[in-house]
């Protein structure tokens, strides 16, 4: 294995043990925040994958993670007990009553109706595939329209802007499905196997941190597949790849799919570790800040783009709860995106890779001084 593959793992390999110490050190509460961060982490990774690999600039990543975070939310909401209608015939969440016409007399009829809509997610696996399933259904959908017709660039870029927007007032507009602004509240824990995952718990950081863990080496191991250099082939130059035979659309509406999935995933962890939905997550700004993310990690680095979204969360949390710079915290982040635009065009990850060939081009004049061979240079001068 080259070194400078090796050093790369082994970055990865430490930043994992960085994570999974987490709870050596810091209390309960802590470890629910940081586990909030490393969720982020996992959207930074999506966002690195289908902008800095793929060249797909997707302003609408929220609608794949809120997608997935209403889809497994609503599971459990039926789960929680404390927060299912009494009255009806079937399990439905306490806000239909709620949002009904008062003194309708179909008012429990509509309700049941509206409830038809719920009743599959009784099941929490039913959920956790539609968290899923759901938001790469939705990419395969928008990648087989805009790929297959050519369209790139900005385009890509306004078209997902505006679909995440529209989901997100009909989210709103369905306040008797959906409970509207107020979101998805009063949630159930996720159980498996009789365990239940309270947020403030060591396992539940555990199954967050692993997830990430997980993600990050099968990403890192896509972009390294065949399909993986291909894509950034077809990333630089489509039309010499399509020149080539290859089927550009599929590729990016595979890898498109992929981000989805992990967004969506993403989605799903951070309603067990907050214990609530919202149409927020579908805003323009928290997509448009998930791109802030990448690019100051290094939208061509997967864990750079991670580490990028941890360390943007990190210091937004920190700088907004400080006296003093609590009404001007979002000026110093974006402070510090444009300065890491103008100095770091390629994020804290190109610094770091331009460390790495500096030790390895070190490494390499050492070894063949060791071995008696001289550069080009110095046989020239001879």
């Amino acid at each position: 294995m080259p070194l400078k593959r090796r050093i790369d793992w082994a970055i990865y390999a430490a930043f994992v043990v960085l994570i999974m110490a987490a709870p050596l050190v810091v209390d309960p509460f802590w470890l629910n925040r940081i586990a909030k961060y490393l969720v982020f982490g996992m959207v930074g990774v999506a966002v690195a994958l289908s902008w800095g690999y793929a060249g797909i600039l997707n302003l609408g990543q929220g609608l794949f993670f809120g997608a997935g975070a209403y889809m497994f939310a609503m599971s459990l909401k039926l789960a929680s007990q404390t927060s299912l209608q009494q009255g009806s015939d079937r399990p439905v969440p306490d806000f239909m009553l709620w949002n009904a016409e008062p003194g309708a007399p179909t008012e429990l009829c509509c309700i049941n109706k509206a409830s038809f809509l719920w009743l599959p997610f009784q099941s929490q696996w039913f959920g956790v595939a539609m968290g899923v399933i759901l938001p790469v259904l939705i990419a395969v959908v928008i990648g087989s329209i805009v790929f297959r017709k050519r369209i790139s660039g900005v385009f890509v870029s306004i078209i997902t802007l505006a679909l995440v927007l529209l989901v997100r007032l009909v989210v709103i507009d369905a306040q008797p499905i959906t409970n509207g602004f107020n979101g998805l509240t009063d949630l159930g824990w996720l159980k498996v196997l009789g365990f239940e995952f309270d947020p403030y718990i060591v396992p539940t950081y555990y199954l967050v941190a692993v997830s990430l863990s997980l993600v990050l080496v099968g990403a890192r191991l896509l972009v390294e597949t065949r399909a993986g250099i291909i894509l950034q082939a077809v990333r630089d130059d489509q039309n010499r790849a399509r020149y080539l035979g290859f089927d550009v659309p599929a590729y990016q509406t595979f890898f498109l799919a992929a981000s989805a999935a992990i967004a969506g995933f993403a989605g799903m962890l951070y309603v067990v570790v907050s214990e609530f939905a919202s149409p927020t997550f579908m805003d323009l700004t928290f997509s448009i800040t998930m791109v802030v993310w990448a690019a100051v990690g290094g939208r061509t680095s997967i864990l750079g783009a991670c580490i990028g979204a941890i360390a943007i969360n990190m210091i937004s949390a920190t700088v907004s709860e400080t006296q003093g710079f609590a009404e001007a915290w979002k000026a110093i982040i974006g402070l510090i995106f444009v300065l890491v635009v103008l100095y770091l065009p390629r994020g804290l990850a190109g610094l770091a890779h331009d460390l790495v060939d500096r030790v390895v081009t070190r490494k390499a004049k050492s070894d063949g001084r060791a071995l008696g061979v001289s550069s080009p240079s110095s046989q020239l001068a001879e």
